[in-house]
């Protein structure tokens, strides 16, 4: 059969073949398969579908222009176009909630970066690491729509891309990338400008409720309940950048579908806890890793030398991050002696949050400099584990709860219908959180893309 390898045997089904077999017939998948589709059957795996439940050995996979069309044991398996995964492990496409792409260049943050190409090439990054899906939380510029309905219309070749827009800030106030974010003044602006990302056809809203440690005016109350009225009066959640608990509790009352951010200044309250449980609220990210970037590069930070990590940056930027120059900046940031507090409180209220049942996604804030594409998605799984999560709750998270998050029905699990976004790894994710690193094989919409090297 016509194969193409990228870095390993596994390989990338050419289009255009058809299999009908004895076995297919038996099965009842011979009615399911188009003229001329592309069939693959992947056996011989392990199987970890993301539904939260135990891992499947044995297992194989008949994918269908894409799409998974049935799940079973390698022996019932249909002959035909065959991938062999043994001593693999196959996990959904991972899907980080809370990210920024199209912006950076090197370690520079700006709205004229933001080209297709660059949000092209952050995608392709992204896929590379096995994060098929991202949730752009509102820095995108309008070009974002013509490649999400490209992406939409067909099978991608890259990671699917969700989208708020343009966020929502208060003029004067913090958040977003200048140039792209909307400013707004009263709720009246507020309304219009929530509508007008509606009607681009954004996929949730986003807004900042923050003054940055102090340094700027928040948004008041009157805004954000006008974002969230109008955003469900669209059909849209809203989800919010916050820092403060009161500020959550805030949110909280008026509506707020989601948290993009966990609170950092004190413990979640029961107060907080009970709202979220009643109202559904969800914890959309943590970004523990975040907080932990923000701080982890005042010193010769240990995954500089980590090929995993390097290969989702610049050498310019890698030069960077290494220049005791740079460094030295980070250490004298006003606000550097209070980062590491914020991490631990950042953790500490993830834990509550879980002990407490309510549902939350894997999300790192990736995109602004020194939070890395594709990397940060995996250490910021390695963090949840050591918060208290089992591997099996991380991946839970970073897969299923991430796309009902999205509303994305047909991604965040392996099983018959849904699109075939999956990650081959070489070793048991659930014995060690970090085998989520050892990349085998990416494969999106049944196809295999580009990943990073081991």
């Amino acid at each position: 059969m016509g194969k193409t390898v990228f870095r390993s045997g596994v390989a990338a089904v050419k289009p255009g073949r058809r299999f009908v077999t004895a076995a297919m017939t038996a099965i009842g998948l011979v009615a399911a398969l188009p003229a001329l589709a592309e069939t693959v059957t992947f056996r011989n795996f392990t199987l970890i579908d993301g539904r939260g439940g135990p891992e499947v050995p044995g297992s194989a996979m008949l994918v269908t222009d894409g799409r998974i069309i049935w799940i079973g044991t390698s022996a019932e398996a249909p002959a035909g176009d065959t991938v062999d995964l043994k001593g693999k492990f196959v996990i959904p496409g991972l899907i980080d909630t809370h990210v920024h792409i199209g912006n950076l260049h090197d370690l520079t943050q700006d709205e004229r970066f933001y080209t297709r190409e660059n949000v092209e090439n952050d995608l392709k990054t992204y896929a590379s690491y096995g994060f098929t899906a991202v949730a752009v939380m509102g820095t995108d510029k309008d070009d974002v729509f013509a490649i999400r309905k490209a992406q939409r219309a067909d099978r991608p070749s890259t990671t699917r891309i969700y989208t708020a827009g343009q966020g929502i800030v208060f003029r004067g106030g913090y958040g977003g990338v200048p140039g792209i974010n909307r400013p707004v003044a009263t709720a009246k602006e507020a309304t219009i400008e929530v509508d007008a990302q509606a009607a681009k056809g954004a996929d949730y809203i986003k807004m900042w409720l923050d003054d940055e440690l102090g340094t700027m005016p928040k948004m008041p109350p009157e805004i954000s309940q006008a974002v969230i009225d109008a955003a469900h009066r669209n059909g849209l959640k809203v989800f919010a950048h916050v820092f403060y608990l009161v500020d959550a509790k805030r949110l909280a009352r008026q509506g707020i579908d989601g948290f993009v951010h966990s609170v950092r200044d004190t413990p979640d309250d029961d107060e907080l806890l009970g709202l979220m449980k009643q109202k559904g609220i969800v914890q959309v990210a943590g970004t523990v890793s975040r907080e932990a970037a923000m701080f982890a590069y005042a010193s010769p930070a240990p995954q500089l030398n980590d090929r995993f990590f390097q290969q989702s940056l610049s050498p310019e930027a890698l030069k960077l991050l290494a220049s005791p120059e740079r460094q030295r900046s980070v250490a004298a940031s006003a606000a550097y002696p209070r980062l590491r507090s914020f991490f631990d409180m950042a953790m500490t209220n993830m834990k509550r949050e879980g002990a407490a049942g309510i549902p939350f996604g894997v999300g790192t804030d990736a995109g602004p400099p020194g939070r890395v594409a594709g990397y940060s998605g995996h250490w910021e799984m390695e963090l949840l584990v050591k918060d208290g999560f089992s591997p099996g709750e991380v991946i839970h998270a970073a897969t299923a709860v991430g796309a009902e998050i999205l509303g994305a029905r047909d991604i965040g699990t392996l099983e018959r219908s849904k699109w075939a976004d999956f990650v081959v790894l070489d070793a048991d994710p659930l014995v060690d959180i970090k085998n989520t690193r050892k990349i085998d094989a990416v494969y999106i919409g049944g196809r295999q893309v580009k990943s990073v090297a081991p």
